[in-house]
């Protein structure tokens, strides 16, 4: 039996990379794997450390999932009744995001910080194309600044075409094990080959039709980087809809909201809608608290209520 890591998912494949250095494997799954009894798409990540057992020359066996120290999981897009994990054992998580070309849509980063938030992966949150942009949208992206750095995440600023922020954007990914995600035609891999021409990503354009981004990527993979670390590249995301949480994980993952429910009147329980004495209410109405955050927030919690819960697990 050897030990090694999952480098790339296809579906029914797996590529395995040995921790001996030997070649890598590609490999099927034997057996049944869930996660925390819930149903997924995929039972095995990109990034999750498996025991592996060698079959005929070049393919394997996945006998085993080795404990995570953590993962990224969002519901399906193809099965809502199931889950579908983005990676694992993660030292932190960038999103790339554009104001312009496509244009930004400020809840899809509360959406994506819902999936990292509770195993408190450290965020960073990249606004690239800043070459695009006019001086209305760098207005846009200074008022996006403050919000997410008032509550303790990293933002950058970059552009390929300026070569401006690539260092401070290397330097964030150096020696470390980065989920690296964002939606289609945000310029992700364009960044990526900008930093590290070797990898050759394949890049796409944006349709003057729909102004949104083409997928480029089709499963996630890790790449190594030359300069130390590792990136897990995953397809373009088109939206993120969550059928494993419920009303109180959304509300303790917005960490400014979690860290004001001592102050409200029923505490940890309080879902910060028309509870009265509710702390993090009156920080909206103050202006403490960002009212496009709490609006996100609000809409968040709606959706995932609407969810039937009986209809969700049925088949657990």
């Amino acid at each position: 039996m050897q030990t090694g890591t999952v480098i790339k998912s296809t579906g029914s494949w797996y590529n395995v990379r040995p921790d001996d250095n030997g070649a890598v494997l590609q490999c099927r799954i034997v057996g049944k794997f869930r996660l925390e009894n819930i149903p997924l798409t995929n039972p095995v990540a990109v990034g999750d450390r498996v025991e592996i057992e060698p079959d005929q020359p070049g393919q394997g066996l996945i006998k085993k999932i080795l404990p995570r120290r953590n993962y990224v999981v969002r519901q399906s897009p193809r099965r809502k009744h199931d889950l579908h994990l983005l990676a694992a054992n993660i030292d932190q998580a960038v999103l790339i995001v554009t104001v312009v070309h496509p244009n930004l849509k400020p809840g899809f980063i509360d959406r994506f910080l819902l999936m990292t938030e509770p195993h408190e992966i450290p965020f960073t949150l990249v606004f690239n194309k800043g070459d695009l942009y006019s001086d209305e949208d760098v207005a846009v992206f200074f008022a996006m600044k403050e919000i997410y750095e008032k509550i303790g995440y990293r933002v950058l600023a970059t552009s390929v075409k300026e070569r401006k922020g690539l260092d401070a954007f290397r330097d964030t990914l150096k020696d470390k094990t980065t989920l690296l995600s964002g939606q289609s035609g945000v310029g992700k891999s364009s960044l990526i080959n900008a930093i590290q021409p070797q990898l050759e990503l394949r890049t796409g354009e944006i349709s003057d039709y729909s102004g949104k981004g083409q997928h480029t990527t089709t499963f996630a993979e890790m790449f190594e980087l030359d300069f130390g670390g590792f990136i897990i590249d995953t397809p373009g995301i088109k939206m993120l809809s969550f059928n494993d949480k419920d009303p109180q994980n959304v509300a303790h993952s917005f960490r400014e909201f979690f860290a004001l429910s001592d102050q409200c009147k029923f505490g940890a329980s309080c879902l910060h809608r028309n509870e009265p004495g509710c702390a993090v209410r009156k920080a909206v109405e103050n202006g403490e608290v960002s009212e496009l955050r709490y609006s996100n927030y609000l809409g968040i919690l709606e959706e995932v209520e609407d969810q039937n819960y009986w209809e969700r697990w049925k088949d657990i």
